[in-house]
Parts: structure tokens; C-alpha cells; sequence
């Protein structure tokens, strides 16, 4: 029996026995991997750090580097006109997606489902680093992040997290800061 799917990258999806679906697809690179190829292709040399238990929520990842929340910048993917946003913003802060974002957009960007943000950026939901994305994104990050010494990013999976200052995280990123926090 076969199972019907639907998904932006259908290319990438591979058979396994059965005609069952593999998702991710089997082989499909790790994200840690993927983003760290990227992070060398710009000359930047992470120091990532792993934990088995991953990362998957902001607090979790406060809770295994023991910093506060609002140090996690975390990588929200919404649904562009041309391609995905990416916003960067502070652990403890939540986008105003339909208010700031619409003003600064000049449109309401749309909710990503996992496949959009795994096409969008190659990288699935819960890891996605605030760059070295596959495809062209638009980027905004938190100005709550700039008061802060240090903060904490996704390395590609929901396991890896890397240290920055907001400064490079900007430079690097080409991020535009923005108040974006509901």
C-alpha cells in the first residue's frame, strides 16, 4: 500500500521497502554537518557545542549552557512573498508577526509548516541556525539581542548550539535589526 505526500522538495523524498517514506530522506545530510560546510564556505569557525538531549525549545538550551533565556537567538521562519523570512530574536521574546513584521515587511508573512522551513533552509524546525541557509532568506534579528555580550544560535540541528555576539551574528548574517517582539 502507498502513501500519499505532499511536500515542497518531493525530489529528496527516497523508497524504502514497502513503498513507505523515509522523512528526513535517507542520507540527507545532517544539519550540523550542512551548516558547518556553510559556516567554513564564509570563513567562520564555530565553537558548537552538542547535547544529546537536544535543544528543541529556547529554555531548554538555557537550562543545558545555564544562561538566561533571552540569550538563545533563536531562528523563527515565516513564509515571504519571494522567499523565507528568518527572524532572529531573543529566547524569551515572541514575533508580532500580523503588527511590527507587517509594518516592516510591508505584508503579513505567512506560518511555515516544517517542510516550507526544511525546503526554505535546508534545515528542519527546532535547528535552524540564524544563517548559512540553502536558499535565499530574508533576515531580521531582535534588537533585544544587541544589549548582550554573547548569544546562543542553532548549529544546524535541535542538538547543536554555538556562541556569538550579536555584533558578528549581524555582520555575518547580513540581519537587519528591527523591533519585532509582540
Amino acid at each position: 500500500m502507498g502513501v500519499s505526500i505532499s511536500l515542497a522538495r518531493p525530489d529528496i523524498i527516497q523508497a524504502i521497502p514497502n513503498h513507505q517514506y523515509s522523512w528526513p530522506p535517507l542520507g540527507f545530510m545532517d544539519g550540523h554537518v550542512l551548516w558547518t560546510s556553510k559556516c567554513l564556505e564564509i570563513g567562520f569557525s564555530p565553537k558548537s557545542r552538542l547535547y544529546e538531549e537536544g535543544t528543541k525549545t529556547s529554555q531548554d538550551a538555557a537550562n543545558q549552557l545555564g544562561c538566561e533565556v533571552s540569550h538563545i537567538a533563536k531562528s523563527i521562519v515565516f513564509r515571504g512573498e519571494s522567499c523565507a523570512i528568518v527572524v532572529i530574536t531573543s529566547g524569551s521574546n515572541r514575533v508580532d508577526r500580523k503588527g511590527k513584521l507587517k509594518r516592516i515587511l510591508g505584508y503579513k508573512p505567512g506560518m511555515a509548516s516544517p517542510e516550507y522551513v526544511l525546503s526554505s533552509t535546508g534545515y528542519m524546525v527546532g535547528g535552524v541556525p540564524p544563517f548559512g541557509h540553502t536558499e535565499e532568506t530574508e533576515i531580521l534579528m531582535d534588537e533585544d539581542l544587541m544589549q548582550f555580550e554573547t548569544v546562543w544560535g542553532a548549529g544546524g540541528t535541535s542538538q547543536t548550539v554555538f556562541p556569538i555576539s550579536p555584533e558578528d551574528l549581524m555582520k555575518i548574517s547580513g540581519a537587519r535589526i528591527a523591533d519585532v517582539k509582540r
